[in-house]
């Protein structure tokens, strides 16, 4: 057996509102309205491939960083929850560098759709950039993935919101105008928006620090601006939206 090498077929992508890296939530869950489809591709395509599945309310996804570069093995990285200066094994993270471009999300399992001879499954909130290549699909069996008691080190809780966002009028007359939100499910999309800037994407280093620079993210198809207010290091003002 070659144990030099490996070779994965994805069994599946899976569309989000998310188009870049930046504007992913770093776990599912913090951002309930940023759902995701999974379209399963041949030869999984088949209700044969999902029967059963329905009975499950959680999913865990194998899934390939694909948006993240090749890049020299590190065997230590510095968390954005640790604020970015304190190293750790990568084995002690979920950084996107890993010795293989591998993840792995828990997700929840709305329904299963069979729509043109295509296998859709609708999950709930995801931490996926769209378009990410899905390599397998396991159900979460609560008798054995559930550890109520265990340690989570530096993460033992769910993460605060770190930044105030608010926006400008025209922002907000943009999105009462934008068609775009409707196609990822998202009714509100201004409480969308703010939930996902209010984690603070930004790299620790540019946190907490009065800046000047105009950030983008690229969500539900449309390219959105913040900024820092120039007054408050914790508060973003979204100042511009246009469907890409």
């Amino acid at each position: 057996m070659d144990t030099q090498s490996v070779t994965f077929y994805p069994i599946g992508t899976i569309s989000t509102p998310y188009g870049e890296k930046f504007s992913v939530p770093r776990q599912p869950n913090l951002v309930s309205q940023g759902k995701g489809i999974l379209r399963l591709l041949p030869p999984y395509n088949t209700p044969d491939s999902v029967r059963g599945l329905e009975q499950f309310s959680h999913l865990w996804l194998l899934f390939q960083f694909h948006h993240i570069p090749s890049r020299k093995a590190q065997t230590t990285v510095r968390p954005p929850r640790l604020g970015g200066n304190e190293r750790i094994g990568v084995f002690a993270s979920r950084a996107t560098h890993r010795p293989n471009p591998i993840g792995l999300s828990k997700v929840e399992l709305e329904r299963i759709e069979y729509k043109n001879g295509e296998v859709l499954l609708h999950l709930g909130s995801v931490d996926l950039v769209d378009g990410t290549p899905i390599l397998d699909i396991k159900p979460y069996l609560a008798y054995a993935d559930c550890e109520i008691e265990a340690k989570s080190g530096f993460a033992q809780q769910k993460p605060s919101q770190k930044l105030a966002v608010t926006f400008t009028d025209e922002v907000q007359q943009a999105v009462k105008l934008c068609s775009k939100f409707a196609k990822y499910q998202i009714a509100d999309p201004l409480a969308f928006i703010q939930d996902v800037i209010a984690q603070d994407p930004r790299p620790a280093y540019q946190q907490n620090k009065l800046t000047d620079r105009i950030y983008g993210m690229l969500l539900a198809g449309c390219n959105i601006r913040w900024i820092i207010d120039p007054c408050d290091p914790h508060h973003a003002i979204v100042i511009e939206l246009n469907e890409q």
